[in-house]
C-alpha cells in the first residue's frame, strides 16, 4: 500500500480516491503477491494433503509387504548360501550383470584346469520360478568383511507375492539336491575358517578303498567297527552313552594312515573335516564350536596330533616344543571338546600320530578314542598285493619275488616308497623287480 501511493500523485488524490486505490492495490496484491495469506493457507493445505497421502501409501506398502508378500534372507555364513548362489546361477540365465570365481580343478593326470563360475552379481534380479515373479537382492557390505577371509559380508534376498512358503522350501530343497548332484560320487574336503566349515578346492574323486593296501585283516576291522557305529544309534541312545567314535592310527610316516582314511569316507560316502591342532589362531572356545557344527555325515581328522600335545610328563629339557604355538587352545580345552557336554553327538573323529609314545594317556584313554590301529611298514604280502594292483596282468609269483627282492634290500618300506617305485616303471614291471634295489628313501 505504501508503494502504491507513493507512485501516486497526492496532490491530485483525495481522502475518497485514497480508498479507491487501497481498494484496488488489495485486490491486485490478492491475485499477484506470492506473500498472500490466503495463497499460503492453500498451499500449506495442499502440502499438508500430500503429506498424508505419502504416509497413507507408506503405510498400504508396508500393510501389503507384511501381509502379501513372503520374504528370505540368507546370510553367507549359512550353509545354503553358497548352494543357492549356484541355483540362482542356473535360473537367472538372461541376467548381464555376473560376477565370476576362478578355481583351479587337478586331474588324476596331474594336468591343472582353471574354471570360471559366473554368479550374479551383487543388485537385483527376477526369476521366473513355480509360476511366479521372484525378486533376488544380493547385498554385499562395504565396510563389513569377515576377519578370518577378508571377504565382505553378504547376503540374498528373496522376495514374492502371496503367503505360501512352501516356494522358498522348494528353492532351498532344489538347491540342495543340485549341490549334492554335483558331489555325487565325490569326497568333500572341509577346512576351518573362523567359526564354521568350509569347502576346500573342488570335491574329490572317491578313493576305492581296494586301492589301500593294509596289513591283512586291519581294513576290513576298521570299516567294520565304523559301520557298526553307524547303524546303531539306538543302541547307544537306550543305553545312556554319548553317539560318538573315535579312533587313533599310529605308525611311520608315509604308511596309509591319511589315505586310508580317505578311502574309507568315500566307502561310507562321508566327508572329511580337516583340522590342525597346531593353528595359532585355535582356542578352547573356537575348537568346542568346530566340533559341536561339524557337517553331517562327516569324518573329522586330526593329523600329527604330536605335533601339537604331547605327554605332559616329559620335562620342557626333553621336550622343548610342549605346549609352543598352541596359542589359546588348551590341554584341558582339547579333552573337555572331545567328550565333554558340549561335544555333538552321531560324531567320528580320527587322530593319526607318528609317535604315539609321545601323546598324553588322558587323549587316547576309552572314550576319547575307542579303537588304536597301528599302520605299519610294508610286509611280504602288502609288497605282493601293492605290486598285483599295479600290474595285474602279472602273475602273482612275480608279486611275491618282488616283495622277497624288496624285504632284501631293507627290511623298512613305506607304502608311499613303494607307490614312487612304481611310479617310476609304470609300464615296466620287470624293470621294477630289477630295480627294487634303487628304491628311494
Amino acid at each position: 500500500m505504501r508503494h502504491f501511493r507513493l507512485c501516486c500523485d497526492t496532490t491530485a488524490i483525495d481522502s475518497d480516491e485514497w480508498k479507491t486505490c487501497d481498494i484496488m492495490v488489495l485486490k491486485i496484491e490478492s491475485k499477484t503477491s506470492p506473500t498472500c495469506p490466503h495463497s499460503w493457507t492453500r498451499r500449506s493445505i495442499d502440502s499438508a494433503i500430500l503429506q498424508q497421502w505419502w504416509k497413507g501409501a507408506q503405510v498400504g506398502m508396508v500393510f501389503f509387504r507384511r501381509h502379501y508378500m513372503i520374504t528370505l534372507e540368507v546370510p553367507s555364513k549359512d550353509k545354503s548360501y553358497h548352494w543357492l548362489l549356484s541355483w540362482i546361477t542356473k535360473h537367472a540365465t538372461r541376467t548381464q550383470h555376473l560376477s565370476v570365481e576362478t578355481s583351479y580343478m587337478a586331474h588324476e593326470s596331474g594336468r591343472v584346469q582353471t574354471q570360471f563360475d559366473f554368479h550374479p552379481s551383487p543388485g537385483n534380479h527376477i526369476i521366473w520360478y513355480g509360476r511366479k515373479w521372484i525378486r533376488v537382492e544380493r547385498t554385499r557390505e562395504k565396510q563389513m568383511i569377515d576377519m578370518h577371509t577378508g571377504t565382505p559380508w553378504e547376503s540374498v534376498t528373496f522376495t514374492a507375492l502371496g503367503r505360501d512358503r512352501k516356494v522358498f522350501f522348494n528353492i532351498l530343497q532344489e538347491a540342495r539336491e543340485l549341490a549334492l548332484k554335483q558331489e555325487e560320487g565325490r569326497t568333500v574336503m572341509y577346512t576351518a575358517m573362523g567359526a564354521e566349515w568350509r569347502p576346500f578346492g573342488f570335491p574329490r574323486r572317491r578313493r576305492p578303498l581296494s586301492s589301500v593296501v593294509l596289513e591283512a585283516g586291519v581294513a576290513e576291522r576298521i570299516v567294520d567297527d565304523v559301520k557298526e557305529f553307524i547303524g546303531n544309534p539306538k543302541w547307544y541312545t537306550d543305553r545312556g552313552i554319548p553317539y560318538r567314535r573315535g579312533y587313533l592310527l599310529y605308525g611311520p610316516p608315509g604308511c596309509g594312515k591319511s589315505s586310508f582314511i580317505t578311502a574309507l569316507a568315500g566307502e561310507l560316502g562321508y566327508s572329511i573335516c580337516l583340522m590342525s591342532l597346531s593353528d595359532r589362531s585355535l582356542s578352547d572356545d573356537r575348537l568346542n564350536h568346530l566340533l559341536s557344527v561339524a557337517p553331517q555325515q562327516s569324518i573329522i581328522l586330526l593329523e600329527d596330533v604330536d605335533a601339537a600335545f604331547v605327554s605332559r610328563e616329559l620335562l620342557p629339557t626333553e621336550n622343548p616344543l610342549a605346549y609352543q604355538g598352541m596359542g589359546r587352545l588348551t590341554f584341558s580345552g582339547l579333552l573337555n571338546s572331545l567328550d565333554g557336554v558340549a561335544s555333538s553327538e552321531a560324531r567320528i573323529v580320527f587322530m593319526t600320530t607318528n609317535y604315539i609314545d609321545r601323546l598324553d594317556s588322558a587323549l587316547i584313554r576309552p572314550g576319547r578314542v575307542d579303537l588304536k590301529q597301528y599302520i605299519g611298514h610294508c610286509t611280504h604280502w602288502q609288497l605282493s598285493q601293492m605290486f598285483r594292483r599295479f600290474y595285474p596282468d602279472q602273475a602273482i609269483s612275480e608279486g611275491q619275488r618282488f616283495a622277497t627282492s624288496a624285504l632284501a634290500a631293507r627290511t623298512e618300506i613305506s607304502a608311499a616308497q613303494v607307490q614312487g617305485h612304481f611310479l617310476l616303471h609304470k609300464m615296466d614291471p620287470a624293470g621294477s623287480i630289477q630295480n627294487v634295489t634303487q628304491m628311494k628313501e
